[in-house]
């Protein structure tokens, strides 16, 4: 670099004309490769944004409403030690109980009570009358330990606790619980 010569004549880009800290800047364009890259990850995060807030934003609440339903599952599959009628009917509103329930019942009770409750060599499960109680613990109790005279095996030792309370709140969840007190 000539000191004589000014920076255009020597075909330089010219200095601005601040100085900071002794350092002069040249007065350049940006490059535009990184002029294309900004634009582009600016355009990116609207693109995604709007994906992910706007279009996006059932299937975010599906999957945290399905989340939330597998946690109230799990904490009334951890409660099965204490479980009265309040339980069952909670169990019977979770919609993954029920499926679990209903798988179960598909695969054992179906051949007696029919695939869809209404009876056949066993009782009606989706009527207003009940055999031997109608309570979900009496309900609980029949899955359970079986009416050996009526040709209902125990299904308590076979399923195990977790899967006979899904079988009872997969029938509770045809019928409308009680009003509270």
């Amino acid at each position: 670099m000539n000191p004589n010569k000014p920076h255009q004549e020597l075909g330089e880009d010219p200095i601005r004309h601040h100085v900071f800290d002794g350092i002069a800047e040249y007065d350049r364009r940006l490059p535009n490769w990184w002029l294309v890259t900004l634009y582009a990850g600016i355009v990116f995060a609207i693109v995604y944004w709007m994906a992910t807030e706007h279009f996006g934003r059932s299937s975010n609440e599906s999957r945290l409403d399905a989340e939330m339903q597998r946690i109230e599952a799990e904490k009334l599959a951890s409660s099965a030690s204490a479980i009265d009628d309040a339980t069952l009917w909670k169990m019977s509103r979770n919609p993954v109980f029920v499926e679990a329930g209903r798988a179960t019942f598909q695969s054992t009770c179906a051949s007696c009570h029919h695939a869809a409750l209404t009876g056949g060599i066993g009782p009606n499960l989706v009527d207003t009358t009940w055999i031997h109680g109608g309570s979900p613990i009496n309900l609980l109790k029949v899955v359970n330990e079986g009416v050996a005279a009526k040709g209902m095996p125990a299904w308590g030792p076979v399923l195990g606790g977790k899967k006979v309370s899904e079988v009872v709140a997969f029938v509770l969840s045809h019928h409308t619980p009680p009003a509270a007190p």
